[in-house]
Protein backbone atom coordinates (compact mmCIF):
# COMPACT_ATOMS: atom_id res chain seq x y z
CA UNK A 1 0.00 0.00 0.00
CA UNK A 2 2.84 2.32 0.66
CA UNK A 3 3.89 1.92 -2.96
CA UNK A 4 0.43 2.92 -4.19
CA UNK A 5 0.38 6.05 -2.05
CA UNK A 6 3.88 7.13 -3.06
CA UNK A 7 3.26 6.94 -6.79
CA UNK A 8 0.54 9.63 -6.95
CA UNK A 9 2.59 11.93 -4.72
CA UNK A 10 5.60 11.62 -7.04
CA UNK A 11 3.35 12.30 -10.01
CA UNK A 12 1.96 15.45 -8.42
CA UNK A 13 5.45 16.58 -7.42
CA UNK A 14 6.61 15.97 -10.99
CA UNK A 15 3.78 18.12 -12.37
CA UNK A 16 4.46 20.86 -9.84
CA UNK A 17 8.16 20.74 -10.61
CA UNK A 18 7.48 20.97 -14.35
CA UNK A 19 5.23 24.00 -13.82
CA UNK A 20 7.79 25.61 -11.56
CA UNK A 21 10.56 25.02 -14.11
CA UNK A 22 8.35 26.47 -16.85
CA UNK A 23 7.55 29.57 -14.75
CA UNK A 24 11.24 30.13 -13.96
CA UNK A 25 12.17 29.79 -17.64
CA UNK A 26 9.45 32.26 -18.61
CA UNK A 27 10.60 34.76 -15.98
CA UNK A 28 14.22 34.38 -17.09
CA UNK A 29 13.14 34.94 -20.70
CA UNK A 30 11.39 38.15 -19.71
CA UNK A 31 14.47 39.41 -17.88
CA UNK A 32 16.74 38.46 -20.78
CA UNK A 33 14.89 40.89 -23.06
CA UNK A 34 15.53 44.36 -21.63
CA UNK A 35 13.11 47.13 -22.48
CA UNK A 36 14.49 49.57 -25.09
CA UNK A 37 13.94 53.02 -23.64
CA UNK A 38 13.71 55.95 -26.03
CA UNK A 39 14.10 59.69 -25.88
CA UNK A 40 12.57 61.93 -28.54
CA UNK A 41 13.68 65.56 -28.50
CA UNK A 42 11.96 68.32 -30.45
CA UNK A 43 14.61 70.89 -31.43
CA UNK A 44 12.78 73.99 -32.67
CA UNK A 45 15.44 76.64 -32.02
CA UNK A 46 18.70 77.29 -33.82
CA UNK A 47 20.18 79.32 -30.98
CA UNK A 48 23.35 78.22 -29.21
CA UNK A 49 21.74 77.97 -25.78
CA UNK A 50 18.95 75.73 -27.12
CA UNK A 51 21.06 73.57 -29.46
CA UNK A 52 23.59 72.77 -26.72
CA UNK A 53 21.05 71.22 -24.28
CA UNK A 54 19.53 69.30 -27.18
CA UNK A 55 22.88 67.79 -28.11
CA UNK A 56 23.88 67.20 -24.49
CA UNK A 57 20.63 65.38 -23.66
CA UNK A 58 20.78 63.35 -26.89
CA UNK A 59 24.39 62.29 -26.28
CA UNK A 60 23.75 61.39 -22.63
CA UNK A 61 20.66 59.39 -23.61
CA UNK A 62 22.58 57.48 -26.27
CA UNK A 63 25.48 56.84 -23.89
CA UNK A 64 22.95 55.54 -21.33
CA UNK A 65 21.52 53.02 -23.74
CA UNK A 66 18.48 54.94 -24.91
CA UNK A 67 17.43 55.07 -28.52
CA UNK A 68 17.74 58.84 -29.02
CA UNK A 69 15.99 60.74 -31.81
CA UNK A 70 15.96 64.49 -32.44
CA UNK A 71 13.26 66.10 -34.59
CA UNK A 72 14.67 69.22 -36.25
CA UNK A 73 12.00 71.75 -37.06
CA UNK A 74 11.80 75.46 -37.96
CA UNK A 75 14.87 77.41 -36.78
CA UNK A 76 16.13 74.23 -35.14
CA UNK A 77 16.83 72.78 -38.58
CA UNK A 78 19.23 75.53 -39.65
CA UNK A 79 22.21 74.39 -37.52
CA UNK A 80 22.11 71.13 -39.47
CA UNK A 81 22.75 72.84 -42.79
CA UNK A 82 26.37 72.44 -43.95
CA UNK A 83 28.58 75.20 -42.49
CA UNK A 84 29.91 76.17 -45.91
CA UNK A 85 26.38 76.63 -47.33
CA UNK A 86 25.85 80.38 -46.88
CA UNK A 87 22.65 81.05 -48.81
CA UNK A 88 19.88 78.48 -49.18
CA UNK A 89 16.47 78.50 -50.80
CA UNK A 90 14.92 78.89 -54.22
CA UNK A 91 13.17 82.27 -54.06
CA UNK A 92 14.18 85.67 -52.71
CA UNK A 93 12.33 85.27 -49.39
CA UNK A 94 13.96 81.91 -48.61
CA UNK A 95 17.35 83.31 -49.54
CA UNK A 96 16.78 86.40 -47.40
CA UNK A 97 15.86 84.21 -44.41
CA UNK A 98 19.14 82.30 -44.72
CA UNK A 99 21.04 85.57 -45.13
CA UNK A 100 19.51 87.01 -41.94
CA UNK A 101 19.88 83.76 -39.94
CA UNK A 102 23.08 82.14 -41.18
CA UNK A 103 22.74 78.35 -41.15
CA UNK A 104 25.35 75.89 -39.86
CA UNK A 105 26.44 74.44 -36.52
CA UNK A 106 29.44 76.78 -36.37
CA UNK A 107 27.31 79.93 -36.78
CA UNK A 108 24.96 79.77 -33.80
CA UNK A 109 23.70 82.92 -32.11
CA UNK A 110 22.62 83.27 -28.47
CA UNK A 111 18.96 83.75 -27.60
CA UNK A 112 19.99 86.41 -25.10
CA UNK A 113 23.18 88.43 -24.82
CA UNK A 114 24.26 87.80 -28.42
CA UNK A 115 25.85 91.28 -28.55
CA UNK A 116 26.52 91.13 -32.29
CA UNK A 117 28.46 87.88 -31.95
CA UNK A 118 30.30 88.69 -28.74
CA UNK A 119 28.10 86.37 -26.63
CA UNK A 120 28.86 83.19 -28.62
CA UNK A 121 32.54 84.13 -28.73
CA UNK A 122 32.67 84.48 -24.92
CA UNK A 123 30.79 81.21 -24.42
CA UNK A 124 33.23 79.55 -26.83
CA UNK A 125 36.22 80.85 -24.85
CA UNK A 126 34.69 79.73 -21.55
CA UNK A 127 33.85 76.32 -23.03
CA UNK A 128 37.47 75.79 -24.07
CA UNK A 129 38.71 76.98 -20.68
CA UNK A 130 36.44 74.52 -18.84
CA UNK A 131 36.76 71.65 -21.35
CA UNK A 132 33.15 71.81 -22.55
CA UNK A 133 32.60 70.34 -26.01
CA UNK A 134 31.56 72.69 -28.80
CA UNK A 135 28.23 72.18 -30.56
CA UNK A 136 30.09 70.72 -33.54
CA UNK A 137 31.96 68.25 -31.30
CA UNK A 138 28.73 67.25 -29.54
CA UNK A 139 27.01 66.74 -32.89
CA UNK A 140 29.83 64.47 -34.04
CA UNK A 141 29.66 62.51 -30.76
CA UNK A 142 25.88 62.14 -31.12
CA UNK A 143 26.25 60.81 -34.63
CA UNK A 144 28.96 58.35 -33.57
CA UNK A 145 26.68 57.06 -30.78
CA UNK A 146 23.78 56.54 -33.17
CA UNK A 147 21.52 59.48 -32.32
CA UNK A 148 19.03 59.80 -35.16
CA UNK A 149 18.41 63.35 -36.42
CA UNK A 150 15.09 63.69 -38.25
CA UNK A 151 14.62 66.83 -40.37
CA UNK A 152 11.11 68.25 -40.68
CA UNK A 153 9.85 67.91 -44.24
CA UNK A 154 7.51 70.92 -43.94
CA UNK A 155 10.37 73.15 -42.71
CA UNK A 156 12.65 71.95 -45.49
CA UNK A 157 9.97 72.82 -48.04
CA UNK A 158 9.16 76.20 -46.49
CA UNK A 159 12.83 77.25 -46.21
CA UNK A 160 13.72 75.82 -49.62
CA UNK A 161 16.26 73.39 -48.14
CA UNK A 162 17.41 70.39 -50.12
CA UNK A 163 19.10 67.19 -48.91
CA UNK A 164 22.40 68.32 -50.43
CA UNK A 165 22.23 71.49 -48.24
CA UNK A 166 22.12 69.38 -45.08
CA UNK A 167 24.97 67.75 -43.15
CA UNK A 168 25.68 64.09 -43.78
CA UNK A 169 24.09 61.50 -41.55
CA UNK A 170 20.59 62.95 -41.14
CA UNK A 171 17.63 60.60 -41.31
CA UNK A 172 14.92 60.88 -43.92
CA UNK A 173 12.71 63.96 -43.58
CA UNK A 174 9.54 63.28 -41.59
CA UNK A 175 6.42 65.12 -40.55
CA UNK A 176 4.83 65.94 -37.22
CA UNK A 177 2.54 62.88 -37.37
CA UNK A 178 5.56 60.57 -37.50
CA UNK A 179 7.17 62.32 -34.54
CA UNK A 180 3.92 62.21 -32.56
CA UNK A 181 3.81 58.46 -33.17
CA UNK A 182 7.41 58.13 -31.90
CA UNK A 183 6.65 60.24 -28.82
CA UNK A 184 3.72 58.08 -27.82
CA UNK A 185 5.48 54.73 -28.09
CA UNK A 186 5.84 52.72 -24.89
CA UNK A 187 8.93 53.46 -22.74
CA UNK A 188 9.52 56.79 -24.51
CA UNK A 189 10.32 60.11 -22.92
CA UNK A 190 10.10 63.35 -24.84
CA UNK A 191 11.60 66.82 -24.49
CA UNK A 192 10.74 70.06 -26.23
CA UNK A 193 13.86 72.26 -26.27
Amino acid sequence: MATETAAPAASIDGEAEAKLTEAIAAAAGEQATPVQRQLVIINWSGEYDKVMPTLIMASVAAASGYKAQVFLTFWGLLPFVKDEKRITGDNWMQKMLSFMQRPGISHLKMSQMNFMGMGPWMIGKLSKQYNVASPKELLEACQLMGVEFLPCQMTMDMFGLKREDMIDGLGDPVGAATVLELMTEEHTGSLFI
